[in-house]
């Protein structure tokens, strides 16, 4: 129903996973922004801890692709456009490993503790170990139509040269060059 400050960050979990990464930005900018740019009206009262732990969320698992599977990390990493990197490091079975993922390829490494850990990445199992990193290419998405959204309870979008608070429902996040 979107009328919660939770739903914007699973919702952007959600449209990643199922092929929608514009979308998914507008939901995760709108997790992030929701009390730096007082989107409900409600800062004055607190901060939405929840759904700024859930910006991570939509950042990890949502662009990360990063799921459990019967104990086993995968990722399926895809940034959307106005993304040019994301990076982020998980500690699993007593290892540190580190995801860097860019428009192109995600890098695994581990950064701490001795051992391997498989891993998969976009179907591909992979063992990590302390050697050197582990680079792969990140396969072409299909390119899909945004889905319709119910009126009033899309997200606010992202648009450059946007003002907070314009007609109530745009916000601004200038893309890194």
């Amino acid at each position: 129903m979107r009328d919660s400050s939770l739903s914007a960050c699973t919702q952007a979990v959600l449209a990643a996973e199922v092929g929608h990464p514009p979308l998914a930005l507008d939901y995760a900018a709108e997790a992030a922004l929701i009390d730096l740019q007082d989107l409900e009206h409600s800062a004055r009262d607190g901060l939405h801890i929840a759904s700024l732990a859930g910006t991570w969320i939509a950042l990890v698992n949502g662009f990360g692709g990063m799921r459990d599977h019967v104990g086993v990390q995968s990722f399926a990493p895809r940034l959307p456009d106005g993304l040019t990197s994301l990076s982020f490091s998980i500690v699993r079975c007593k290892l540190c490993f580190r995801v860097e993922v860019t428009a192109r390829a995600a890098t695994y490494r581990l950064t701490e503790g001795t051992g391997t850990l498989l891993i998969i990445h976009h179907a591909e199992p992979l063992t990590l170990n302390d050697s050197d990193p582990i680079e792969l290419p990140i396969p072409a998405s299909l390119s899909r139509e945004s889905p319709a959204q119910r009126h009033g309870r899309e997200p606010r979008r992202r648009e450059p040269g946007g003002a907070p608070g314009n007609a109530g429902r745009r916000y601004l996040i200038e893309p890194k060059e």
